[in-house]
């Protein structure tokens, strides 16, 4: 079964249950035969059979299989549909939504037989550099929890925050890579106006942007500190930073409320 001694099923085999399959055998936390996926496109879980993991089209015969961990890794859209396929079934397991808006509650109700715990991970969990954070729902023990935080800590890093914190992560980790990826292509876009050609641009920022991510994570210095030690006094940067921080910093804050606001209107639509 791998490290953690435990099999898990996961419903939904598209960019992120395909990840979390993934990582989970590649991180040698869990042998592939621990791992099974369902969905109900055939080339998604064909692509899952080059890492060894199983597959089937249908939740339900997931679940007869008897997995000890339930993920449900589905869109908010479609969860209340997936959940009184699985209630029966999943009945005693332990169940793990991603869903965004979705709320412990909800999730237990519709799986009154079930243990809930709630995690909000983003899509870096492809190449185990992921962010997740993990919340307990009713009827999860403080294994339960901690299990949960395990298995996505396989993917990156994983905590342990209260409910109302999962839904404003959600709002700024979870769309933190569209984010970036934004400022890049931003970036990219100036540098073209200014004359440099685009693919050598983007190698470039890209590279600086990896080069970045790895000082701070291996020296631990705050953001703004490092910010400061490339920002000569009356230098280029310096200038730059006047034009670009109370645009980025507003725009950063604008951009949460949003996605605060969509997640809420997720739950709702419900």
């Amino acid at each position: 079964m791998g490290k953690l001694g435990v099999t898990v099923g996961i419903v939904g085999g598209g960019s992120m249950g395909g990840a979390i399959a993934r990582g989970l055998v590649e991180s040698g936390e869990l042998d592939a035969s621990a791992v099974r996926v369902a969905d109900s496109d055939p080339a998604r879980v064909e692509a899952l059979a080059s890492c060894g993991v199983a597959g089937c089209a249908d939740a339900a015969d997931l679940l007869s299989g008897g997995p000890d961990v339930v993920i449900l890794a589905v869109k908010p859209q479609v969860i209340g549909d997936v959940m009184a396929d699985i209630a029966e079934a999943a009945a005693d397991r332990l169940v793990i939504s991603i869903a965004a808006g979705v709320g412990t509650a909800a999730i237990a109700s519709a799986l009154p037989g079930s243990r809930v715990v709630r995690v909000m991970p983003n899509l870096p969990v492809q190449v185990r550099s992921g962010a997740t954070t993990v919340c307990a729902g009713p009827r999860a023990t403080a294994a339960d929890v901690e299990l949960a935080r395990e298995l996505f800590s396989a993917l990156g890093t994983a905590c342990v925050v209260r409910e109302d914190q999962l839904d404003a992560a959600g709002a700024v980790v979870g769309t933190a890579p569209a984010f970036f990826s934004l400022f890049v292509d931003a970036l990219t876009r100036a540098g073209v106006r200014t004359g440099l050609p685009a693919a050598a641009c983007r190698e470039l920022l890209e590279t600086t942007m990896r080069g970045c991510a790895e000082q701070l994570l291996s020296e631990g210095v705050h953001p703004r500190a490092y910010m400061e030690r490339v920002t000569s006094p009356g230098g280029t940067t310096a200038a730059a930073l006047r034009e670009l921080e109370p645009l980025l910093v507003e725009g950063s804050e604008e951009a949460v409320d949003a996605a605060l606001a969509r997640t809420r209107e997720l739950a709702g639509d419900r």
